[in-house]
């Protein structure tokens, strides 16, 4: 096998936070809008832009070592490929996507028993259908080519559809009854690529700085200096499970103290950190965290 690792990153939704964790993570990827074959700063890669799904059935028939697709289209298209990672990050936010079943404000229909014999649009049909199928239901399950929350009530009765915030449906006077599917991002590999030694651990170093970046993007560095009377209280501020690193300084009075926290309660904290004696607060991004 050749050192050359094929690699699938998602064309569309998934696009441009795949790209943008790919640079936290230290690689550079850049694109024109009409090259299916983005640039790499790594010699040892070749990627290619795929929709996400069809993804899995190019890295199962071999045409690409490894993708990054939603496990929502694995499952859709019943490919057989190992998935060696979750990435839990979608097109606007660092959380799963959900499938739901979705209907006008004003319908008749309150639950999937209620679909028996109506007319349901959507993209992820075989899933679908398999929801169906376990709620005992009948109907009609029509592959949707977009705008799919644009078609009820005159094209269809119901619709499954992916949402993050849901605020799409709302917009379209949609209502959630119930979740069909929750998918997180997945890298996944196929078997043959996956027994090659030098392909493995290429994905595994591939693998582990993305999950670096993706831990680092709800945390933030935290610097201070700190009177060495004052520690014990700067201390008490911190988070109890963080392990700041403290390091003397040329006055030993003082103590420079370094720490990593979660972005969201740097607002609370940081004023407690002034009362407590901390001076000089220094906060700054993080590109990756490495556990």
């Amino acid at each position: 096998m050749s050192n050359l690792l094929k690699l699938g990153l998602p064309k569309g939704s998934l696009q441009e936070s795949t790209f943008h964790l790919f640079a936290k993570a230290g690689y550079k990827i850049s694109s024109t809008s009409r090259s299916y074959f983005p640039s790499i700063d790594d010699a040892e890669m070749k990627p290619m832009l795929i929709r996400a799904q069809e993804m899995s059935r190019y890295v199962e028939d071999g045409v690409l070592d490894v993708g990054i697709t939603g496990r929502d289209w694995v499952r859709e298209n019943g490919s057989k490929v190992q998935e060696v990672a979750e990435l839990i990050y979608a097109k606007v936010g660092l959380k799963p996507v959900r499938w739901v079943l979705a209907v006008p404000a004003n319908s008749d229909i309150k639950g999937p028993k209620d679909l028996q014999g109506k007319r349901i649009a959507t993209e992820l049909v075989n899933v679908s259908k398999e929801y169906l199928k376990k709620n005992g239901v009948t109907a009609n399950v029509e592959f949707s080519w977009g705008a799919t929350e644009a078609k009820p009530p005159e094209l269809a009765d119901a619709i499954i559809e992916v949402t993050e915030t849901g605020s799409s449906l709302r917009a379209n006077n949609l209502i959630i009854l119930e979740t069909v599917l929750e998918s997180s991002t997945v890298v996944i590999v196929n078997e043959t690529a996956w027994k090659d030694a030098w392909k493995r651990k290429k994905i595994e170093n591939m693998v582990l700085l993305l999950k670096g970046a993706l831990a680092a993007q709800e945390k933030v560095g935290l610097k201070m200096n700190v009177p060495r009377k004052n520690l014990d209280a700067v201390m008490k501020v911190l988070p109890a499970l963080n392990s700041p690193t403290i390091a003397e300084m040329y006055n030993k009075d003082w103590v420079d103290v370094d720490t990593v926290v979660d972005e969201h309660i740097v607002r609370e904290i940081v004023p407690k950190l002034k009362d407590a004696g901390a001076e000089g607060i220094v906060e700054y991004p993080l590109n990756k965290v490495i556990p």
